[in-house]
């Protein structure tokens, strides 16, 4: 593969740990990284990739992180405005966006803008505001190829017929930890339980949103933009062993899916390499070391939240945005012991209710005020 440009937007999370570990193992130049304000970290990326710039969200921490890389040539730029300043200033084949929650949007629109490839591992930027992101891609040609494990299965198993052939998708989730309990069980679990995560080696955030099948919800909102579905079209699957990442239905009852050993690593190289694939970064699946395969279904009575997110995607306009604003006030009040794990699904909940006139909404600046009203009424139910 000959030398391409790659930016890494969420550097020192999860994915984009594992996302350098791929620009490592391939002839990558990186040109930038974003952090939030892990300056250790961001130095040490900076200064082995010798990146033309480093951008940090936080804006006392970029300071601080200018001051240890003044000896370098790497421009150190702070905030939000400094992160899309850092993407439509370089020239890129591809930007990875694996920033975590809302705040990834705007990056994500000027990735577009930028004219670059998109490795989204932001699915925030889909739920807030798919149809934006997913229109003004079109209109720029902008190609946008998912990180997630599920969607970039999604996208290969897509290969394998038309679009007019598609009879369904069928969405894997490990179900989480508290697969099988009851919601009177769900009520006294701790932060501690909940963070930990079966299979994947995640941020808290997204880890707690697996706990509760939020992120299975968000995956669900992500996959009807992606792939131009409606959400009846899209059937969330509970696959314990997350060895089948997700699998595409056909008109003639053929399922084709995709099966590795779960690791991001192949996901964000795909994503890079696409439509050429490269010798493995990831471990070879040993099929016969396979005990079984099970599937089931999700109790969206227990874990109502991928209930709500699905009939939120359905009702359309900002809602999906006043579903993500609102969770990620209570998943934040709930890592700091100010609300309880089920509490979790009962503030997003009464937001959502409150708030069912967004779903008449269509502008970014409409998602923009639902999502800082969101914010408020979930801050209020939590105060009570």
């Amino acid at each position: 593969m000959s030398e391409k440009r790659m930016m890494i937007l969420g550097v020192t999370g999860s994915v984009g740990e594992q996302a350098v570990d791929v620009a490592r193992k391939n002839n990558v130049r990186v040109t930038g990284i974003s952090a939030n304000k892990n300056i250790k970290r961001a130095e040490e990326l900076a200064r082995e990739f010798s990146v033309e710039y480093c951008a940090i969200a936080d804006e006392a921490a970029a300071k601080e992180l200018s001051l240890c890389l003044a000896d370098t040539n790497t421009k150190v730029l702070s905030g939000s405005d400094g992160i899309c300043n850092m993407i439509l200033n370089t020239k890129n084949d591809v930007v990875l966006n694996s920033i975590i929650g809302e705040a990834g949007l705007r990056p994500t629109l000027a990735v577009i803008e930028s004219g670059a490839r998109l490795a989204l591992a932001n699915k925030e930027s889909l739920v807030v505001a798919g149809d934006i992101v997913m229109e003004r891609a079109r209109e720029k040609g902008v190609e946008i190829l998912p990180v997630d494990s599920e969607h970039c299965a999604i996208f290969q198993c897509l290969k394998s017929g038309k679009p007019k052939e598609v009879k369904r998708i069928l969405l894997t989730a490990s179900g989480g930890p508290f697969f099988g309990k009851t919601v009177d069980e769900l009520r006294n679990i701790t932060p501690e339980q909940a963070l930990a995560h079966p299979t994947w080696s995640m941020g808290a955030k997204i880890t707690i949103d697996s706990a509760t099948l939020m992120n299975k919800g968000f995956e669900v909102i992500e996959a009807v933009h992606l792939f131009g579905l409606p959400a009846d079209k899209v059937e969330v699957v509970v696959h314990r062993e997350s060895i089948i990442h997700s699998m595409v239905e056909y008109i003639d009852n053929s399922v084709i899916a995709q099966l590795s050993v779960p690791d991001m690593r192949l996901c964000a190289q795909y994503a890079l390499t696409y439509p050429d694939r490269c010798e493995a970064v990831i471990d070879e699946l040993d099929l016969f070391k396979l005990s079984k395969l099970s599937f089931a279904r999700p109790d969206m009575e227990t874990f109502a939240l991928l209930r709500l997110a699905i009939e939120s995607i359905g009702k359309g306009g900002a809602l999906p945005a006043v579903l993500n604003a609102a969770n990620e006030v209570a998943v934040a009040a709930f890592l700091s012991k100010k609300l309880s794990f089920y509490g979790i699904t009962e503030a997003v909940s009464s937001v959502v209710d409150e708030l069912s006139g967004a779903a008449s909404a269509t502008s970014l600046e409409d998602v923009f005020a639902y999502d800082r009203e969101a914010r408020l009424l979930a801050n209020k139910f939590i105060e009570k």
